[in-house]
Parts: C-alpha cells; structure tokens; sequence
C-alpha cells in the first residue's frame, strides 16, 4: 500500500468500524514507512521524538512529532497489538503489576492512533484543518472502542441534564459529551476525549463544575488525551523541536479552587505531570483508567 492510498483510507471514518480495522491500519502504515521515508528528523530539545518526513510520494511534508519510546515498529507492532486484545479480554484478571502489559496498553493506543494522525499529515498543507477534525474523531471512536472491549457499554452524543432545584427537577438542557456510561437510565461516567487538552482544558473542567450545580449530583469526569506536544520549528535554521501544549497553571487553579476532575489520562504523559505535587496527584497513563479506575467509577 502506497502513501496516497494510506491516507485516502484514513480519510474515510467508514474504515475503521472495530478495533481490527485501527490495527490493520496501523500495521499497513507501519510496513510503509519502514522502507520508504525520506528521513527521521530528531527533534533537538527533546531527542526521543522524532519527526517522519515523505518523500517525493508524500511533496516531502513532515508529520507531527512521534514519541519513539512508545511507538512500536512494523515488527513489534505485530506481535504486541495481538496482545493488546487479549489483555482488554482479560482486563479483570490480567496481573495488575506487570509493567509490560501495561505498556502494552498505553502503548499500542499510541501507536495505532499515530499512525491515523502521522498519515493524515500526508494531506495537503490546505487541509490541516480536515485532518485535524478527522484525527480527533477517530480518537474518540477508538477509546470507546477500546472501553466496550473491556466489557463496559459507553456512547457519545446529547444528554439531557435535569436541572434540580431543591430536589425537584425543573427542566431538561441538553448537553453533548464525548463519553456516556450508563447503569440502566443512570448516568454513572462523563468523559471528555481529545488527542490534546490544548484549547480544551477550561472547558472539561466548567463542564463538570455545571453539571454538578445543575443536577446536584456527583457525577464522575474524565479526560482522556493522547499527547500535549506539538512541533516546533525555526524555518531559518531548519531545526525542529517539540513544544508542550499543556498548561499547568491552568490545570492547578481550577483542580484547587474549583474542583478537580476524577481522573486524567494520557497516552504520552509529560515529565512535569509525573513530579509536580497537583499534577501527579492527578494525572495517570491511560492504562490506569482500564486496569483499575473504571472499576471503581462504574
């Protein structure tokens, strides 16, 4: 399969109905780029992500950066993301302390969802903002994907809220959310999935501050994201790096002072979210969510 034709199947959500179809993907655009890149650009402030640019196939446009310590290759992505269904089969009983499968987990996600993205940037420069709404639909339908494989029922879409007024309810608003869990008719799990908290993360966090002021309940939420980084480059020198899109600051004045949220998870966790006092109280690899949270949340 060729670049032209990776990214025409990227293009069409139709493709990736099931968790099969995001691995046959992936593995499809793992196999290309082995043997046809025209190079791996290292990023020169953080060295373990790399840049893939085209070739002439692809106008020589270069991806978004790739975090190579959770990126599997052709070979490993393989045989891992074989074990990435099973584990999600056996969420319940798999040994919670082994650190490969929870590797496995965080990182096979990563992987398969990159690769969506990385071939979306073979598009033409004109259509960032396509590929861009693409990717992050995809996403989205993938964690959910991956949460039904657990054994857990979630959907996306309207909700209505009923605003309650000394325990009485008023009215209905509706409201669209990213992750539903229900128990019958009870909401039991709100959640917010984006590929990046950038531009978002005041809003997940006034959305539960809302619901809870509405429907006087305690419902838990959630946000799932896949990185905070994006490429940065100085076209003059024609070096390239990787900037955080993260904003730390933000994040511990509304966990402080207006309420935090019940859990936060990242595919690729920044160094800050592991050794900042808020932030690491706060912040987990996505392998926390289906291993151990969901089942104290549901």
């Amino acid at each position: 399969m060729n670049l032209k034709q990776l990214v025409n199947k990227a293009k069409n959500k139709n493709n990736f109905a099931d968790i099969k179809a995001y691995v046959n993907f992936s593995g499809e655009y793992l196999k290309y780029i082995a043997d046809n890149l025209q190079a791996i650009i290292v990023s020169q402030n953080e060295n373990h992500y790399q840049f893939f640019q085209y070739n002439k196939e692809g106008n020589y446009q270069i991806t978004r950066p790739i975090n190579s310590i959770l990126m599997y290759d052709s070979k490993n992505f393989k045989h891992t993301s074989n074990e990435f269904i099973k584990i999600l089969h056996n969420i319940k009983t798999i040994d919670k302390n082994n650190q490969t499968i929870r590797n496995i987990l965080n990182n096979v996600t990563y992987t398969i969802q990159q690769t969506i993205g990385a071939a979306l940037d073979g598009l033409p420069a004109g259509y960032s903002n396509t590929a861009r709404k693409l990717n992050g639909d995809l996403f989205e339908h993938f964690i959910r994907l991956i949460i039904r494989e657990i054994g857990i029922d979630c959907t996306s879409g309207v909700v209505q809220i009923p605003v309650v007024v000394d325990g009485k309810i008023e009215l209905y608003m509706k409201y669209q959310h990213d992750l539903i869990v229900k128990n019958d008719d009870t909401i039991k799990l709100i959640g917010s999935i984006k590929t990046s908290s950038k531009d978002r993360l005041d809003k997940i966090f006034i959305d539960k501050f809302l619901y809870h002021k509405l429907t006087e309940t305690t419902t838990p939420h959630i946000a799932i994201f896949l990185n905070d980084v994006q490429r940065k480059n100085n076209k003059h020198k024609n070096k390239y790096g990787v900037k955080a899109t993260f904003l730390p600051g933000h994040f511990k004045a509304y966990t402080i002072k207006l309420n935090p949220l019940d859990g936060v998870y990242y595919c690729d966790i920044r160094p800050n979210m592991l050794n900042e006092n808020v932030l690491k109280n706060h912040i987990k690899t996505f392998d926390h969510l289906l291993i151990d949270d969901f089942w104290k949340f549901t």
